[in-house]
């Protein structure tokens, strides 16, 4: 196989993308990818520094993709219509891109700045969604993990088809939400009233 034109770096992590999607993270290789290009796997070191340059390059573009899809979400939007937005773009994300999803699961390494800056920018975002309930920094963090996690583990019970009572699911992921909002406001309540 051949050098292929109008090929770059940008072409290659983006097929690596549909590939974690298509296929799971745990089928992201080289000789995968070169496959799916149609060129030679030592081809693609023209483009990325292997597996590892590969797999930065990717958490890059699938922290960046989610980055822009939360924030476009949830511009000018607050309170309560803002988190259900958010949560709502969080959840079509890791539906329609379920290998890139996994991808923005993991904890950016300590060592990659590029990463950590872009995963912060993620987190800028969700706290920027909470600032108008007030809360301290250490329950703003609270608050993300708790958001997080509720609708990672709907997305997950979703993706392996874990929802079989014939309820929409919609409006159970929504009937959550709110009960998340609800508890906002109400420890939002609670300390104004305790000062």
């Amino acid at each position: 196989m051949s050098h292929r034109a109008g090929l770059d770096r940008a072409s290659v992590v983006e097929a690596a993308a549909k590939l974690v999607d298509e296929e799971g993270i745990e089928h992201l290789m080289l000789g995968r990818l070169a496959e799916r290009l149609g060129i030679s796997t030592p081809s693609l070191y023209n483009h990325v520094a292997g597996l590892p340059g590969l797999k930065h390059d990717l958490a890059l573009y699938c922290l960046r993709d989610l980055l822009g899809c939360v924030t476009r979400a949830t511009i000018g939007k607050s309170r309560a219509e803002a988190i259900v937005a958010l949560a709502d773009a969080y959840r079509a994300y890791g539906r329609k891109t379920p290998g890139r999803y996994a991808l923005t699961q993991q904890a950016p390494p300590p060592d990659d700045q590029e990463v950590q800056a872009v995963a912060r920018q993620v987190v800028d975002v969700v706290l920027a969604v909470l600032a108008p309930y007030n809360l301290s920094e250490e329950d703003a963090i609270h608050a993300i993990r708790g958001l997080r996690s509720i609708v990672h583990g709907f997305i997950s019970l979703e993706i392996v088809g874990g929802f079989g009572i014939p309820i929409d699911t919609d409006a159970s992921f929504h009937w959550i939400i709110t009960l998340f909002i609800a508890g906002l406001s109400r420890s939002n309540a609670t300390e104004k009233k305790d000062e």
